[in-house]
């Protein structure tokens, strides 16, 4: 069994989600999680959730929305909650390459869903561009403490992780890892803990090498797995199980039962 811990189906027609699991599963690959970037996906989202076996989502605001952000949307967050196929919240973070939203909103509209999800006892699924200062001064904040970070399709570079990983952090690791000229990903990897370890498409971006330049989707992580296991010198079923059982570690209401 194979997991991609991150893929945006929500960008694709509901048809061709459907298509695209097809293809996935005739790879091996039976779980996926689907992260939102505004609220106003969560509906949508909950709906393909409860339709689909083995599909979960996180829920919250990307930071080039963050400037969305309004009252009351920190209480609709906590209720959303509610439902057993939310595992998660986000994807939030920071992004100071685009700069979509201003800095200071997407600071504050960050440690906002941190809030929501310490209160809830979920991880977050957070995106790191350009900002791993300011990133890492969030999460070493004393107050969030326990705090558990799905640092997705990481990038950060040695010295981010070195200080990531005593915090607890978990790494995703996308098909970046194949790309010819991304040393900064794969010179990383002797040091993440393998039991902290996920494997995601970002679909649909990011496609792996050798699918470079087409939209990206979540069979090709079969593709990331297969180059994470080589890098590490893992037999690919090891490397399978492990990133199975990690994401389901993180996101323990994986293993519960559906309401």
């Amino acid at each position: 069994m194979l997991i991609d811990s991150h893929c945006h189906l929500q960008h694709f027609e509901l048809d061709e989600r459907r298509a695209a699991l097809a293809r996935a599963r005739e790879r091996g690959v039976e779980g996926f999680l689907i992260p939102a970037v505004r609220l106003a996906e969560a509906d949508d989202l909950l709906a393909f959730c409860d339709s689909e076996p083995g599909v979960w989502c996180a829920l919250g605001v990307h930071p080039h929305d963050a400037a969305s952000w309004a009252p009351g949307d920190e209480r609709r967050l906590r209720e959303l909650f509610a439902h057993p196929k939310a595992v998660a919240v986000g994807e939030c973070g920071l992004d100071f390459f685009y700069d979509h939203a201003p800095r200071e909103a997407q600071e504050r509209v960050f440690r906002a869903q941190i809030e929501v999800a310490l209160e809830a006892g979920l991880p977050v699924v957070v995106h790191n561009r350009d900002s791993n200062d300011a990133m890492l001064a969030i999460l070493e904040d004393p107050a969030y403490a326990g705090l558990a970070v799905d640092l997705h399709s990481f990038a950060g570079g040695l010295d981010m992780a070195r200080r990531a990983i005593p915090l607890g952090c978990w790494f995703g690791i996308s098909g970046m890892v194949t790309f010819p000229k991304a040393d900064n990903v794969r010179e990383v990897l002797p040091e993440l803990p393998r039991d902290r370890l996920l494997v995601e498409t970002d679909t649909p971006y990011l496609a792996p090498v050798p699918h470079r330049g087409k939209r990206n989707e979540p069979a090709y992580v079969v593709e990331v797995a297969d180059r994470l296991a080589a890098e590490l010198r893992q037999a690919p079923d090891a490397l399978r199980d492990l990133t199975t059982a990690n994401f389901h570690r993180l996101f323990g209401r994986t293993q519960e039962p559906a309401a």
